[in-house]
């Protein structure tokens, strides 16, 4: 995980990048090709990959061309679509962006228009999904240091040492289903049946605890 002073590192370049860019009404409404380069300049002074040899812009895949990827090691860590400042990133720009990572067999998608950043867990399963990992509006001065702590983990040193996908396991282990999965198993089942069995005397099934606990969660 990033350390206190590499958060911080992150949350000064998002300020210089907000600073730079989202502070001026115009930009707020940019066209795509304007977009583009604060986008650029996003993933080269905020996350710190190398313009051309890491950051590669309209890369072709099975005959359509996605906006960039980011490539490490000959290996594609993420694929990025970008939009106009002047657009709300809306569904069917994320379906865009999860469609080319599906095809290229890529886990991670970013969705921008350099204002608005989104990242996406792309899961091969079966139907395919995409589960939203975060969402900032960087123009709001409010969200640095909250963003800071989530974005630290898509830098080039983060992704090179594995910490983004510790991130992606913290996460996905804090998730609402697998909450719910690991509260209804047997070990904690068991657990409150002893324990509500010490306070009231009373020794109920296991079934009856799930379903007392299911109604509960269903609430």
């Amino acid at each position: 995980m990033a350390t206190e002073f590499q958060e911080k590192a992150c949350e000064k370049a998002l300020r210089e990048y907000r600073k730079k860019f989202l502070t001026k009404k115009e930009n707020l409404n940019a066209d795509e090709s304007t977009a583009r380069l604060m986008v650029n300049s996003f993933l080269n002074n905020v996350l710190g990959y190398t313009l051309i040899d890491e950051i590669k812009t309209e890369y072709m895949i099975r005959g359509t061309y996605v906006d960039y990827v980011i490539q490490l090691n000959k290996k594609i860590q993420f694929v990025i679509e970008a939009k106009a400042t002047s657009l709300d990133l809306n569904d069917r720009h994320l379906k865009q962006a999860v469609d080319y990572a599906v095809n290229e067999g890529v886990e991670w998608a970013i969705l921008t228009n350099g204002r608005y950043i989104e990242l996406h867990r792309v899961i091969f399963e079966k139907p395919i999904r995409s589960q939203k990992i975060f969402s900032y509006d960087l123009s709001d001065l409010s969200v640095m240091k909250t963003a800071s702590k989530h974005i630290v983990n898509l830098t080039k040193r983060a992704v090179l040492k594995g910490e983004l996908e510790t991130y992606w396991k913290r996460f996905d282990a804090l998730t609402e289903e697998n909450m719910k999965k690991a509260i209804k198993s047997s070990e904690v089942i068991r657990t409150l049946r002893l324990q509500i069995k010490k306070k009231s005397g009373i020794n109920f099934s296991d079934a009856e605890i799930a379903k007392s606990l299911s109604e509960i969660i269903l609430k």
